[in-house]
Parts: structure tokens; sequence; C-alpha cells
């Protein structure tokens, strides 16, 4: 009988051991998993590699003269949801001259932009809700703080090149329309 009672004692004692070694073996897979996790997804991707992003031409944009004269003719993004408004042209390292960027909002206020994150001079054009240029911001200062505000309520946004609205004898007053994106305004 003694003998019977220290078989089971040892079988007992058999099982805590391989429930226990189980145990630790999943403890051991479960940090494996989260040290590759948190190499792959903070570590590896802070060491100063940065993501640029290319232009991708969404519409097409017109300038016109107060008379309705057409001007010039660029290709655009369109930034139109929170996101994309968000981003907008930072980490980019260029763009060409025919081309800008447009961010349209749900309505028409005084709206403010910045170049935090963005790394090259740009000319901010403000637009009101019936199309006409009601402020131009000219030859903005890269990866700054500064605030480039509209003089008058805005519901569209273009970005530009800096010196692009003095090249083109683009100024307040202009209009601009646009086709493009799921848009035809």
């Amino acid at each position: 009988m003694a003998q019977k009672n220290l078989n089971k004692k040892e079988q007992t004692k058999n099982q805590k051991t391989k429930i226990n070694l189980s145990r630790l073996g999943l403890i051991i897979l479960i940090m494996a998993i989260a040290v590759f996790f948190i190499y792959n997804n903070f570590i590896k991707s802070n060491n100063n590699e940065v993501h640029y992003y290319k232009f991708t031409k969404e519409g097409d944009l017109t300038f016109a003269d107060s008379t309705g004269k057409q001007i010039t003719k660029i290709d655009i993004e369109i930034a139109d949801d929170d996101y994309q408004r968000q981003l907008g042209l930072m980490n980019r390292q260029s763009m060409e001259e025919n081309q800008g960027m447009l961010f349209i909002f749900n309505e028409e206020r005084i709206q403010s932009f910045w170049m935090l994150n963005t790394l090259f001079s740009l000319d901010i054009i403000f637009i009101n809700k019936d199309k006409k240029i009601v402020t131009i911001q000219r030859n903005t200062t890269p990866l700054s703080q500064q605030s480039y505000p509209s003089s008058a309520p805005a519901m569209y946004v273009l970005e530009v090149n800096a010196g692009f609205s003095d090249s083109h004898n683009i100024k307040e007053g202009d209009k601009v329309f646009w086709i493009g994106k799921n848009t035809s305004l």
C-alpha cells in the first residue's frame, strides 16, 4: 500500500512538473512574440528611416482671372477627409511646378495652416465657397510652427510650390475650377 501511495505522489509530482513546464514554455513563447513585435514596430521603425510620399494625380485645376480667362492649369492631389488633410504635403521631398494639393473642407470658415513637417516652401492659396481666391500666403517657411491663416472664410485651400503665384500672376480675386476624385466642382 505504501508503494501505491508513493507512486501516486510521484505521478502527481510529475504531472505538476509537466504543467509548470508547459506554463513556462507558454510564457517564454508569449515573451518572444512580444519582443519580436516591439522590435519590428518600435525599435526597427525608429531608426530615422522616413517614408516619403509621392504625388498622386486625382484631378485637374484651372486658374482663371476675374473675367474668366484661363491663366494656367495644374494637376492636383485631393485631401478631402480628416486623415488626408492632416497628412497634407508632410514628408514629401518636392512637388513638380504643375502640381498642387487641394484641401476640401465641409464648411467655409477661417482656415489656418502650418508647415511643421513640410520640407519645402509653399504658396498657400485660400479659396471661398464661390471658388474665388480670398488669401495667398506666399513663400511659407518649411518645418515651421508659424500659423498661416486666411484673411476671410475659405472652404478650399490649395498648396503649390513657393513662387507659383508670382510666376503665374495668380492674385486674390482670381477663380479656380477643378474636376477630379469623384468630385466635379
